[in-house]
């Protein structure tokens, strides 16, 4: 991935503009009227063409006064103690609001949706996609076909990118299980250690948060060229920021600042990724705690939402939003814009696609009963994780094992 342009530095286009205080009035006057609906940043907005009678600089200055203002701190810090900060400007607030009411289950579901029993089975679905798209995201290659067979029949992984997978749904399942408890560095690292377990070049780091104080140890995100794109804090101050992480992954509705319960979940994800607490498998843990957030703090249909699905369809912008936050003043913005939860189309298609399940499942389930395949528990499964029930329904799971005319109504 090649470097994003970093934007113009804001007290530099304050000074320069400063110069013609008319031009300066006017410029300041134009930016409440500037559409800002795609929140562009700098390295795209420098290609567009701005506003009649204004240049770049002049247009981007406009925005970033109106952006400043609509600012909300966050009381977690970027590397060299710098500030982190949101806006919620129309577009992105109109999504939150539709997936804090969809996903705490505000809007109501019908019966059927609601009944526990069938839950279960369209949950087991989500998870096996979740575990799927999250590890393929990370660089898993392995089809979808095999992936599910896998799982279905609880058969041993026969790569690194099916250990993967199988590591995935256990955490997720993990998740599940922990959902109403605190957040700890202990957890943190258990998940951590679920994720990555039979993955990594070096087995003996799986849960272990990076500790060797030599610079050149430390993991880097390198783009282009070996370029280095992103340098996470150093050794010495993550267990300190990790304890920040949790400490405020805990907090809940009358803390100060005030952070809504979907931001909370988002800011979480971004600073797992952006501290990189360990040596490999950052990505896959962040996912997974985000999943963990948004359960603790009530919103069951996010089991039934496969982000990592949805970020794979544009893995770049989820990259580059890392970068754009740290290159422009710690504006989490970028990162809340490309996520999921920015999208109003998610949790909505999270409810037709329960509503959707349940049609088929009801129309094929007295010829499917029969055809119920497990998820065994196997001998090489973490012990943290415990006894789980050892048959998980997979309705839609491996319809392609399904006779040909139950596959019509059970397939995703």
């Amino acid at each position: 991935m090649k470097a994003p342009a970093p934007p113009p530095a804001f007290t530099d286009l304050l000074a320069t503009l400063r110069e013609d205080m008319d031009r300066f009035m006017a410029v300041m006057m134009s930016g409440e009227d500037l559409d800002d609906r795609d929140y562009l940043d700098w390295d795209k907005l420098r290609y567009k063409t701005p506003p009649d009678g204004m240049t770049h600089q002049e247009w981007w200055l406009a925005l970033k006064m109106r952006r400043r203002s609509m600012r909300r701190p966050v009381p977690l810090r970027r590397v060299g103690d710098l500030s982190l900060s949101y806006a919620l400007p129309g577009e992105l607030l109109r999504a939150l609001d539709e997936v804090s009411q969809r996903a705490s289950g505000q809007i109501a579901l019908p019966d059927e949706v609601m009944n526990k029993t069938t839950r279960d089975r369209y949950v087991i679905q989500s998870l096996v996609e979740e575990a799927i798209s999250s590890s393929q995201l990370e660089g898993a290659s392995t089809s979808r076909k095999e992936a599910k067979r896998m799982l279905a029949y609880g058969e041993a992984p026969k790569n690194r990118s099916q250990q993967m997978i199988l590591n995935n749904y256990w955490a997720m399942q993990r998740v599940r299980e922990i959902r109403h408890e605190p957040f700890t560095p202990e957890r943190i690292c258990e998940i951590h250690r679920i994720v990555t377990g039979k993955t990594l070049d070096n087995p003996d780091s799986a849960g272990k948060i990076q500790s060797n104080p030599d610079p050149n140890d430390r993991v880097k995100i390198f783009g282009e060229d070996e370029n280095v794109l992103h340098r996470p804090p150093p050794v010495e101050e993550l267990p300190t920021r990790i304890q920040a992480l949790c400490d405020f992954a805990n907090g809940d509705s009358k803390a100060d600042p005030y952070i809504p319960p979907v931001v909370r979940a988002l800011v979480v994800h971004f600073m797992m990724g952006y501290d990189h607490y360990f040596e490999d498998g950052n990505g896959r843990t962040a996912r997974a705690l985000f999943y963990w957030s948004m359960l603790k703090q009530g919103y069951w249909l996010t089991e039934h939402l496969a982000i990592s699905r949805i970020l794979k369809q544009a893995p770049s912008k989820y990259a580059r939003s890392f970068l754009y936050t740290e290159q422009d003043e710690g504006d989490l913005t970028y990162f809340f814009v490309v996520s999921p939860a920015g999208d109003t189309t998610c949790a909505g298609g999270a409810r037709r696609v329960l509503e959707s399940k349940n049609a088929r499942i009801a129309t094929s389930s007295h010829i499917a009963g029969s055809w119920a395949w497990r998820v065994q528990s196997q001998a090489s499964r973490p012990a943290s994780i415990g006894n789980q029930r050892s048959v998980e329904l997979l309705y839609g799971g491996i319809a392609h094992e399904l006779p040909l005319g139950v596959q019509a109504n059970c397939q995703e």
